[in-house]
C-alpha cells in the first residue's frame, strides 16, 4: 500500500477494514515486542539465579520508562500530525515529525549518560535488594547505556503511524523481536556473557529495528520525512506535542513508578516474591501490548477523521476498538487464570516462586477486562487532541488509585495485599473511564448531527 492509498484508507476505507488494517500490524508487533521480553526472563531463568531473574524484574519497569520518553513525543506528535494530514496541513506534518525526531535523540543520548552515572541509586529506588543488585547494576548498565536506541525507536514507530504506515512500522518491531530472541541464547551461553548477554542482545535487537525505521525517513518512501531544516524547536509546537505526549509520559512513569512499588511491596516478603511479581508482569504485558496495539490502530483513523470533521467515522471506530479491546481481554484473562501454573513453570522451577506467581496471576486477571475500555478511551482523548481528559486517564489507574493501595493493602493482608493492588486500581479506573466516555460519545454524537444539519 503505497502512502496515496494509506491516505485514502484513513479519509473512506470502511472502519472495520481501516482499523483492521491499522490494528492487527501494531497489535502483532507489540506482542512480539512484549514477547522478546517474556523470552528475555525465560533465558535468564536458564541461568538458575533466582536473584538474576530479580535483577530484570528490577530493570523491567526501568526500560518502560526509557520507552516513556519516546512515546511522549511519539503519541504527541502522532496526534497533531494525524489532526494536520486531515486538514491538509502535509508541511506542518513534516516540521513536527521532524521537530519530535531531533528532540528525542537530544533527550535520549542525555538520559544514557546520566542514567549510567547514577545507575545504582536508581536501581535501589525501584526496589533492589542487596542480593539483587550487582546482578542489577551489570544488566543495567547496558540497557541503560543502548536507552537511546529505544526512545528513537518508540518516536519513530509512533510517527509511522500517524501516516497510516502500520505495516512498516509492525515490520521494525517485529524484527527488533525476533533478533533478540536469535541474540539471546548466542550472547548468553554460545559466547557465555550470561546475564550481561541477555543485555546485549536487547540493545542489538533495538539498533537494528531503530536503523530500519530511521531507513523509512530517509528513502521518501511516506508522506513523512525527517530532516534537520524542518527541525523546529518552537514553544508553540512542543505546547501542542506535550498537551497529549505529557498524559503518555506520565502513564508510563506512573506505571513504572507502580512497578517499583510493586517490587518493593513483594521485597518485604524475599527474592522469590520479586522473582514471581517479574514474572507476572512480564506476561500481563503480552496482554497490554495486544490492546495498546488496537489503541495503536484506533488513533490515526480517530485523529485523521476528527481533523477532516467527518464525526461519524471517529464514532464508528471507537466503537469497534472498544469490542475488539474487551473480547481480546477477557479471552487473555481466562487463558491466565486456568494456566497459571503452566504459565510459570515456563520461566522458574523454584517450588516458592511458581507458587507465588500462581496466586499473583490468578488476582490480576480477575480485572483485566476492563483494562480494555481504559486504553481505547485514553487513546481517543490522545487523538482528539483532548488532553485535560487524557491526563485523566494517564493518572487514574496507576498513579490515584494503584499507588495508595499498594501502600496500604498490604498492611491489612499481607502479600494477599501486594496482589490485591491492581485489580481494585482497575476496578476504580474503569469507573472513571466510564463517565468520561459517555460524556465524550455524548458531545461527539451532538457534532455530527450539528454537521448533518448544516450539509
Amino acid at each position: 500500500m503505497d502512502k496515496t492509498q494509506r491516505i485514502e484508507l484513513l479519509r473512506s476505507g470502511e472502519i472495520g477494514t481501516a482499523l483492521r488494517t491499522l490494528a492487527i500490524p501494531a497489535a502483532t508487533a507489540m506482542m512480539v515486542n512484549a514477547i522478546y521480553n517474556v523470552v528475555d526472563t525465560a533465558f535468564i531463568g536458564m541461568l538458575n539465579d533466582t536473584a538474576a531473574i530479580g535483577a530484570a524484574a528490577i530493570l523491567f519497569p526501568i526500560f518502560m520508562l526509557i520507552g516513556a520518553i519516546g512515546l511522549t513525543f511519539g503519541m504527541g506528535s502522532a496526534s497533531l500530525i494525524s489532526r494536520q494530514l486531515g486538514e491538509q496541513n502535509v508541511e506542518g506534518a513534516i516540521s513536527t515529525a521532524s521537530t519530535a525526531f531531533y528532540s528525542t535523540l537530544i533527550i535520549g543520548v542525555t538520559f544514557a549518560i546520566f542514567g549510567n552515572i547514577y545507575i545504582e541509586e536508581i536501581l535501589i529506588l525501584f526496589g533492589a535488594t542487596d542480593t539483587i543488585l550487582d546482578r542489577a547494576v551489570l544488566y543495567g548498565r547496558i540497557i541503560i547505556g543502548g536507552s537511546f536506541f529505544q526512545i528513537l525507536n518508540m518516536c519513530m514507530n509512533n510517527l509511522l503511524r500517524a501516516e497510516g504506515a502500520a505495516r512498516y512500522s509492525s515490520i521494525a518491531l517485529i524484527t527488533g523481536g525476533v533478533l533478540n530472541i536469535i541474540f539471546d541464547p548466542v550472547f548468553m551461553f554460545v559466547l557465555d556473557f550470561g546475564l550481561a548477554g541477555a543485555a546485549l542482545a536487547t540493545i542489538s535487537a533495538q539498533m537494528v529495528s531503530t536503523l530500519y525505521l530511521l531507513y523509512y525517513f530517509l528513502s521518501d518512501r511516506g508522506v513523512l520525512k525527517i530532516r534537520l531544516r524542518d527541525f523546529s524547536p518552537r514553544l508553540g509546537l512542543y505546547r501542542d506535542i506535550m498537551t497529549i505526549g505529557l498524559p503518555t509520559f506520565f502513564r508510563q512513569v506512573l506505571t513504572s513508578i507502580a512497578m517499583g512499588m510493586f517490587n518493593n511491596a513483594a521485597a518485604a516478603y524475599g527474592d522469590p516474591a520479586v522473582a514471581a511479581i517479574g514474572i507476572v508482569m512480564r506476561v500481563v504485558s503480552l496482554l497490554m501490548m495486544a490492546i495498546f496495539g488496537i489503541g495503536q490502530g484506533l488513533q490515526p483513523l480517530a485523529g485523521y477523521n476528527f481533523g477532516a470533521r467527518q464525526f461519524s467515522r471517529v464514532i464508528d471506530a471507537t466503537k469497534k476498538a472498544l469490542t475488539w479491546s474487551t473480547v481480546f481481554a477477557g479471552c487473555m484473562a481466562a487463558a491466565f487464570f486456568v494456566f497459571a501454573r503452566w504459565i510459570v513453570l515456563a520461566f522458574s522451577q523454584d517450588p516458592e516462586v511458581v507458587t507465588l506467581g500462581v496466586q499473583a496471576f490468578r488476582f490480576l486477571s480477575t480485572t483485566m477486562i476492563f483494562v480494555g475500555s481504559q486504553v481505547v478511551f485514553s487513546t481517543l482523548f490522545q487523538a482528539l487532541g483532548k488532553g485535560r481528559q487524557a491526563g485523566i486517564l494517564a493518572v487514574a489507574r496507576q498513579g490515584i488509585f494503584f499507588i495508595p493501595l499498594v501502600l496500604i493493602l498490604p498492611g491489612l493482608w499481607g502479600l494477599n495485599g501486594v496482589f490485591l493492588a491492581q485489580p481494585a486500581a482497575d476496578i476504580l479506573a474503569f469507573i472513571v473511564t466510564a463517565v468520561l466516555a459517555a460524556v465524550e460519545m455524548a458531545e461527539l454524537k451532538k457534532m455530527r448531527e450539528t454537521r448533518e444539519v448544516k450539509e
